[in-house]
């Protein structure tokens, strides 16, 4: 596999030492080639990113916001819960528990969601811990296109998180790393699904669609491999991420294809890490991509401001740098799964905590019992309204009483 330079853009930061030695942050890149040429592929982003994403792009009603569902405890009670307590299991790759968390993904999308296309993508390494035997890594993609659409049609917002746990310490869960995310992720599948229906059906109807903002689709990558078998380097770590991106890379559509490859058809490639206990902080980490980084904290202001959240954060908010101006972005080194991503030009919303959970990440102590439950249940209202606004979903917004507004039949 090839070799992959882990980077990030955030503020000089003030970690202590121990923050620093984190797994995810490296030392800063400065006054040398990649440092320069991160920094061109940056401004190639921000000045062909935007327009795909922005140009859509509505704003949901209060009403709107009022409606979307609560994560319950139905969902997402650490023992009993439908979505989340299923995960909250050793995943080591390879392993009789992560085949469990595999089948309860499946059967998930499979019972509930009939309309979502399930792919699996496989691939197999060997890992400093197992010497020769290579072990099996299997991405899980779950996606929904508009029913006209052909293959390389849809920009698809493109949502993840990695499923696997550390092998060691011995009987580590992972609950923010990450089962909670991907709870997160199939609360947010299952809420805009009824939407995505009523939209094509209504298309469908008035024989719309063809145009990028009409043809927008969505997808779920639950990612294997995440986690170092020893120690984070380039080959030892995000397995899953580093093979499905070299995949879809060389996976060409038809020549007449809107998009080149699978690759091309990530318009915003959103990844949760690490998220679910009390007061962590999600910096915006690229400038690229800060105006989505600033929708998704509106929509967190506005349901705080509607009393939608049940969480209290120190600081207010999940996401407090929406004001960030561009002369405090910094390129530094930080790895996780977007990178094999980004490195092939996709652009990133990167929603990780700054500093780590301390105490919490890569410990024993991150299991259900550490997880604060209003923060997790937040994320997923959060990440469900913002893929909403992204999908465009006001064209079907539900009224006051229950109903749902006729579309006009203008253009989108």
């Amino acid at each position: 596999m090839e070799q992959l330079h882990r980077f990030s853009e955030t503020i000089p930061p003030t970690r202590s030492s121990e923050a620093a030695t984190q797994r995810r942050q490296r030392p800063r890149l400065r006054q040398s080639p990649l440092h320069f040429t991160l920094l061109l592929l940056s401004l190639i982003l921000l000045f062909t990113t935007i327009p795909n994403g922005a140009s859509a792009y509505k704003p949901l009603s209060d009403n709107f916001l009022r409606q979307i569902p609560a994560a319950d405890d139905g969902d997402f009670d650490i023992h009993t819960g439908q979505l989340l307590a299923p995960i909250l299991i050793p995943r080591v790759p390879g392993t009789e528990g992560q085949r469990q968390v595999q089948q309860h993904f499946v059967s998930f999308f499979r019972k509930n969601l009939p309309k979502w296309e399930i792919i699996w993508q496989n691939s197999t390494s060997t890992t400093p811990a197992t010497g020769d035997r290579q072990i099996p890594f299997a991405n899980l993609i779950f996606r929904r296109t508009p029913p006209w659409t052909k293959p390389g049609q849809s920009g698809l917002l493109t949502l993840v998180a990695h499923y696997d746990s550390k092998m060691k310490p011995e009987g580590f869960i992972g609950a923010i790393d990450s089962a909670a995310p991907c709870a997160v992720l199939m609360h947010a599948a299952k809420s805009i699904d009824g939407y995505l229906t009523q939209m094509h059906d209504e298309m469908v109807k008035l024989g719309e669609g063809g145009t990028p903002e009409m043809d927008m689709g969505v997808q779920i990558l639950l990612l294997d491999g995440e986690e170092a078998f020893v120690d984070w380097t380039d080959t030892d770590s995000l397995y899953g991420a580093r093979s499905l991106a070299q995949k879809w890379e060389n996976t060409p559509y038809p020549a007449k294809s809107k998009y080149q490859n699978p690759l091309r058809q990530i318009s915003l490639f959103v990844l949760l890490d690490l998220l679910g206990t009390a007061n962590s902080v999600v910096p915006s980490y690229f400038l690229t991509t800060h105006w989505a980084y600033k929708a998704m904290a509106a929509v967190e202001s506005r349901m705080r401001r509607l009393g939608l959240l049940q969480s209290k954060p120190t600081r207010g908010a999940f996401l407090p740098e929406a004001d960030k101006t561009a002369d405090r972005f910094y390129p530094v080194g930080m790895g996780d799964d977007h990178v094999p991503f980004m490195y092939r030009g996709a652009p990133v919303l990167h929603l990780i905590p700054s500093p780590f959970p301390m105490g919490i990440w890569h410990t024993l102590n991150d299991d259900g019992a550490h997880l604060d439950m209003p923060t997790v249940k937040d994320w997923a209202k959060i990440v469900t309204g913002f893929a909403l606004e992204w999908l465009d979903m006001m064209e079907v917004e539900p009224e006051e009483a229950g109903t749902t507004k006729e579309k006009s039949g203008k253009a989108r």
